[in-house]
């Protein structure tokens, strides 16, 4: 992916985590004190506040592994629209978006955090594997990353 593919992504997924986090408190307060005792308007919010935060996460660290962890990021984001969404169609008009809509969601959810466990650990690997070529300092990889402020995880300048 291109850096300004990478750039494009990232911002998409500020957008989203800020809808997310917008929707997820109004569907709180919704929860709160328009519908009592809706089950499906709390997991709704809650799965979009939730959610929010990680595309914030992945946005930041989008340039380690641009394919795979772009790839979970718009899996994160259709699937929350899936999931929520359809709970909350469902609790303000009775009938789902589709059949099987919050399954699938929550399916593509459940992909997209394996997604962000597989680059981890392919970061791991590919650290590991740095840290044992010949002139590299130390013979222990190690499993923590050591982020010097200059490389540091960039969102378009927002961080640095």
């Amino acid at each position: 992916m291109s850096a300004g593919g990478s750039r494009i992504l990232s911002a998409l997924f500020i957008v989203f985590a800020g809808l997310f986090g917008a929707a997820g408190v109004a569907g709180a307060a919704i929860g709160a004190h328009v519908v009592s005792d809706d089950r499906f308007v709390a997991i709704a919010a809650s799965m979009a506040l939730f959610h929010g935060p990680a595309l914030l996460g992945l946005a930041a660290v989008l340039g380690r592994a641009p394919r795979l962890l772009g790839l979970a990021g718009m899996a994160a984001i259709v699937g929350v629209i899936l999931f929520s969404g359809d709970l909350a169609t469902r609790a303000a008009t009775g009938a789902s978006l589709f059949a099987n809509a919050a399954p699938t969601g929550g399916m593509m959810l459940i992909a997209a955090w394996l997604m962000v466990a597989v680059a981890g650990f392919l970061a791991m690997v590919r650290r590991a594997e740095t840290s044992r070529q010949p002139g590299a300092t130390g013979s222990v990889p190690s499993v923590a990353p050591n982020i010097a402020p200059s490389i540091a995880p960039s969102i378009d300048g927002v961080t640095r």
